[in-house]
């Protein structure tokens, strides 16, 4: 908890920390969230839509893992601010570096704000950017040098490319 406090309070200017949880209880998203000042909730495990009520007043993005078209059906049940759409990997929340078919996640538009993930590289994001046409995009192991190291190349690379 003071980490992120420590990690948040030298952030620059206009950049907004967002807290990332996988089936995590309510008060302790609240507690943590409170604690470091982070006001954008990602939500990553199996929480049913009355759980978000639980958390009204942040922003709530919840997460979706999708490998076929019918993952999208649970989508028409949540009413977040944003929907973050990552690939399926069997035993994983989210983070594996490997993509899905963008066309699917272009279907799920009609339920709210899409932000795509999974397996999105500055090789292929501007090709991702044209056939969804996302809300934002989000990455992660795309911009890695090794596990957990962001490269700074990679990353204005990525920025670069999803600007177009």
């Amino acid at each position: 908890k003071e980490q992120a406090r420590d990690i948040i309070k030298n952030l620059p200017p206009f950049v907004s920390p967002v807290g990332v949880f996988v089936d995590e209880k309510a008060d302790m998203i609240k507690e943590i969230c409170d604690f470091g000042g982070i006001h954008t909730v990602q939500l990553h495990g199996n929480e049913q839509p009355s759980y978000l009520k639980e958390l009204e007043g942040y922003t709530l993005i919840k997460a979706f893992r999708v490998k076929e078209e019918d993952d999208l059906k649970p989508l028409a049940n949540y009413r977040p601010h944003a929907f973050l759409l990552d690939s399926y990997v069997k035993g994983s929340p989210g983070g594996t570096g490997v993509p899905f078919k963008w066309e699917i996640a272009r279907q799920a538009h009609k339920y709210g704000a899409i932000i795509l993930s999974g397996g999105l590289t500055p090789e292929n994001v501007r090709e991702a950017i044209r056939v969804v046409k996302p809300y934002a995009v989000d990455v992660s192991s795309g911009v890695e040098s090794s596990p957990g190291k962001k490269d700074t190349l990679l990353v204005k690379r990525f920025i670069a490319n999803a600007k177009g």
